[in-house]
């Protein structure tokens, strides 16, 4: 526990500060996170037959997910660059709920963990898709962003144990 009660950004005055990882140990490092959009059936149906005006809306959202998760401390003011090693984008269809759910596993070698890449990476892929399809649907629903798991550094191996969000409508 630090003097901040486990809030490590901030210095014993309270004033904002990256952490120094100077002498922590190289490990391999992986978070994965994911999120969920949720929109009208019709325009669900347009990504998943590949009939955007936009293009391929679920291969854009992926590249886009990558492209986020390698520039993260540029959007969060105290993450370190991180050399990542491996980044994975999966985005599942669920036409029941007219839904997508996007996946991101980041890994790298390092001093700090992943799991802001992750989580990032899978709010700019969701995003990605709802700015291909705003134009249809205004509507659509960013939720349940959350970190599923992380591994590696001194805490270990962590798994969330909340329930994976229901997909009914």
């Amino acid at each position: 526990m630090t003097e901040n009660g486990g809030l490590t950004h901030f210095d014993s005055q309270g004033q904002a500060h990256m952490v120094d990882v100077g002498e922590k140990s190289i490990t391999h490092r992986s978070a994965t996170a994911q999120g969920v959009i949720r929109m009208q059936p019709e325009t669900f149906q347009v990504i998943a037959s590949g009939s955007a005006k936009k293009g391929d809306v679920i291969g854009i959202a992926r590249i886009a997910a990558i492209m986020a998760s390698k520039k993260t401390s540029e959007l969060v003011p105290l993450c370190h660059p991180l050399p990542l090693t491996h980044v994975s984008a999966e985005f599942d269809l669920h036409p029941e709920a007219s839904s997508i759910v996007c996946r991101v596993t980041c890994e790298t070698y390092g001093k700090t963990g992943v799991e802001m890449e992750a989580l990032t990476a899978v709010e700019v892929g969701l995003l990605t898709i709802y700015d291909m399809c705003k134009a249809i649907d205004r509507g659509m629903v960013l939720s349940d962003i959350r970190l599923l798991d992380k591994a590696g550094g001194k805490s270990g191996h962590w798994v969330s144990d909340s329930p994976a969000p229901q997909l009914d409508k």
